[in-house]
C-alpha cells in the first residue's frame, strides 16, 4: 500500500474509536443501568469539541508541525482512556463524563491535523479513494470501539476495556513518531504571503472560496434525519427484546461491514466519475426510501417474531450501506470544494522548516466543513431522545423521514455542481 494512504489509514482508524464508544457502546450500556433515551441523547453535548475545533484549526495550521499536534493529541487520548479505566460509571457519572468531553478534545485535535496532511498528501485524482481509506478506517475505529468491545464488555470489565484503548492509542503514537511527515509538494515562495489568526478575516477567505457557501449548507443537512434514525433504531430494537450481545453483533459489526461495504463503492464510484454531486442526488432518494421501510417497521414491529427481527436487521444493513455511501461522496465533495482554494493564500508557518510548508487555509477551509457536517449531526441528535420520549418511536421516525427528505430538495434546486464538478 502507498506510505501516505497507510498512514492516513492508521490515523483515521484511531480517531474513529472515541466515536464508535460513545455512539455505539455507552447508549446501550447506559439504556440497560436504566437511563432515559433524554438523558442518553443529551450525553451527545460531549461532542462539542468537535464542533469548536474550527477555532483552534488556524492555530494547528501555522504553528508547530503536524507530527507534534499529532503525537500531543493522541497522547492525551490515551491518558483519557487511562482516566476513564480507573472509574466506575454506575457511581461515578460526572468524572466518566469530564473523561470522555477529554476523549473527544483530543480526537478533534487530531482530526484538524490529519485532515490537514490528506489536504496536502491527495491530489485530485486521489481524492475518492483517499476519502475511501478516510471513511472506511474511520469506521472500522468505530466497530472495534462500538460493536466489538459491546460484545465482549461482560467479560472484559470496564477498566480492562479503556487499558486495552489505551494501548491501541500507544502503539499509535510509536507509528507516528516513525513516519515521515514531510510534505513533497512543490513551496510556493514566488507567491505573497500572509498570516493571520483573526477570525473574521479567516472566515471571509474561506466563504471566499468558489462553492463554500452551497456546501456548507448541504453537510449541515444531509444527515439530520439519518442521524436521528440511526441513533434510536437501535434503542428501539433495545427496547423490543433484542439483546445488547445481540445489538452488538448485528448493529454494531455486521451492519458496519454494510457501512463499509457502501464506503468503498463510493470511493470506487468517484474514481470512475469524480463528479459526486451526480451521484448523490440519486443515492440520496434511494436512503429516503430505506428510512420509509424502518419508519413502517417501528409502526407494525412485534416482539420475538422472527419476521420482524430479520426485517429490523435488513434496515439497519441498508441504512448503514447507504449511508457509507452518501458519506464519501460527501467528504469528496468537501475534499473537492477546498482543493479550490486559492493557490496564493497558502502560508507557510515561519515557525515551521522552510521544506515543510503546509496548507494553513486549506486545511482550516476543510476543518470549516467537517465542523458544520459534526454540527448538523450533533445539533438534532442531542434532541431525539426528548422527541422520541415525548411523541414516541413511530411519530418520531416520521420526522426523521421528512428532513432526510430535505437533503434531496436541497440537491435537485441547485441547477449546476458548485463543488462537484
Amino acid at each position: 500500500m502507498n506510505p501516505k494512504y497507510a498512514l492516513l489509514g492508521v490515523l483515521y482508524f484511531v480517531q474513529g474509536i472515541p466515536y464508535g464508544l460513545q455512539s455505539g457502546l455507552l447508549p446501550i450500556y447506559f439504556r440497560t443501568v436504566g437511563l432515559s433515551l433524554t438523558q442518553i441523547s443529551l450525553a451527545k453535548a460531549l461532542y462539542v469539541p468537535w464542533v469548536l475545533k474550527v477555532l483552534w484549526a488556524p492555530l494547528v495550521d501555522q504553528c508547530w508541525t503536524k507530527k507534534t499536534w499529532l503525537l500531543l493529541s493522541l497522547g492525551g487520548l490515551a491518558l483519557a482512556c487511562l482516566a476513564c479505566s480507573a472509574l466506575t460509571p454506575e457511581a461515578q457519572l460526572r468524572p466518566v463524563a469530564a473523561a470522555l468531553l477529554g476523549m473527544n478534545f483530543f480526537a478533534a485535535l487530531q482530526d484538524v491535523a490529519v485532515d490537514g496532511v490528506a489536504v496536502w498528501f491527495l491530489g485530485r485524482e486521489e481524492v475518492g479513494y483517499g476519502n475511501t481509506i478516510q471513511v472506511v478506517a474511520y469506521k472500522l475505529g468505530s466497530v472495534l470501539a462500538g460493536g466489538g468491545l459491546l460484545s465482549f464488555l461482560h467479560l472484559l470489565g470496564w477498566g480492562p476495556l479503556f487499558c486495552s484503548l489505551a494501548a491501541v492509542y500507544l502503539l499509535a503514537i510509536l507509528y507516528t513518531w516513525r513516519s515521515d511527515l514531510r510534505l513533497q509538494r512543490p513551496s510556493q515562495e514566488g507567491q505573497a504571503r500572509s498570516r493571520t489568526l483573526n477570525p473574521w478575516r479567516i472566515l471571509r477567505g474561506l466563504l471566499q472560496v468558489p462553492g463554500t457557501p452551497w456546501t456548507a449548507g448541504f453537510v449541515l443537512l444531509y444527515k439530520i434525519g439519518e442521524q436521528g434514525a440511526a441513533s434510536m433504531f437501535p434503542l428501539f430494537l433495545l427496547d423490543h427484546s433484542f439483546s445488547p450481545q445481540k445489538l452488538g453483533f448485528w448493529n454494531g459489526i455486521v451492519a458496519t461491514a454494510f457501512s463499509i461495504a457502501g464506503s468503498s463503492l463510493g470511493g470506487h464510484l468517484m474514481a470512475e466519475q469524480r463528479h459526486p454531486l451526480a451521484l448523490l442526488k440519486g443515492l440520496l432518494s434511494l436512503r429516503v426510501c430505506g428510512l420509509l421501510f424502518q419508519t413502517l417497521l417501528t409502526a407494525v414491529y412485534r416482539d420475538k417474531a422472527s419476521v420482524f427481527e430479520a426485517a429490523a436487521v435488513l434496515s439497519l444493513c441498508t441504512q448503514h450501506f447507504f449511508a457509507g455511501v452518501v458519506t464519501t461522496l460527501t467528504f469528496s465533495l468537501m475534499m473537492h470544494c477546498t482543493q479550490k482554494a486559492d493557490e496564493s493564500i497558502q502560508v507557510p508557518p515561519p515557525c515551521l522548516p522552510r521544506d515543510s510548508a503546509l496548507l494553513v487555509v486549506a486545511a482550516t477551509h476543510y476543518t470549516f466543513l467537517a465542523t458544520l457536517e459534526v454540527l448538523g449531526k450533533l445539533l438534532f441528535s442531542t434532541l431525539v431522545g426528548s422527541l422520541v420520549d415525548w411523541l414516541g418511536f413511530a411519530p418520531s421516525f416520521c420526522v426523521f423521514l421528512s428532513l432526510s427528505a430535505t437533503s434531496v430538495l436541497y440537491t435537485l434546486r441547485l441547477q449546476a455542481s458548485p463543488a462537484g464538478s
